[in-house]
């Protein structure tokens, strides 16, 4: 019978180290997953940054009531973002202004953190990153821009860009 050593970390099948992961981890898999991976990745990257851990019947025992709270969380999270997304369904449209020459063309252009600025202030908490934009808007007019707010869920939003309003000189 084969003892395991203290702070002995399991072989996989193909010699590298075995760790189950606390979080997920881009393109190596999700929280929970048992996983296998060179040693160096392991010893100076997923276990330092708190990533993975060793799998003992401790630590899988944690991770079930953690990825609980965890589901719970998310579910929380999830009804949230469905509630905002149907408050900015029901904004009729954002304006924006910007400096804009007698065509329209805008000296700058509006972006993803105008549009981002001008929800907040309707406290609507979307971040710069959840507005996706296909390019940048140089022109006057009204647009129509997708916003995904997390956990696949989107929603669309009209922005009407109208030029700036300069004081009239005496």
């Amino acid at each position: 019978m084969a003892t395991r050593k203290r702070n002995h970390v399991l072989k996989g099948k193909h010699g590298g180290m075995q760790l189950l992961l606390t979080e997920d981890v881009a393109h190596l898999g999700k929280q929970g997953d048992l996983v296998e991976v060179k040693g160096g990745y392991g010893r100076n990257y997923l276990l330092p940054q708190g990533l993975a851990t060793t799998p003992t019947a401790h630590n899988l025992k944690l991770l079930e009531s953690h990825k609980k709270r965890v589901s719970q969380a998310r579910e929380s999270k999830i009804a949230d973002l469905k509630a905002m997304a149907e408050q900015i369904a029901r904004v009729p449209q954002l304006t924006i202004e910007a400096n804009a020459n007698e065509e329209g063309h805008l000296y700058g252009s509006v972006g993803e953190a105008d549009i981002s600025k001008t929800l907040k202030g309707k406290n609507l908490k979307v971040e710069t990153e959840m507005v996706k934009l296909e390019g940048m808007i140089k022109q006057c007019g009204l647009y129509e821009v997708d916003l995904n707010l997390g956990y696949e869920i989107t929603t669309k939003v009209k922005v009407m860009v109208v030029p700036q309003k300069t004081a009239e000189k005496k």
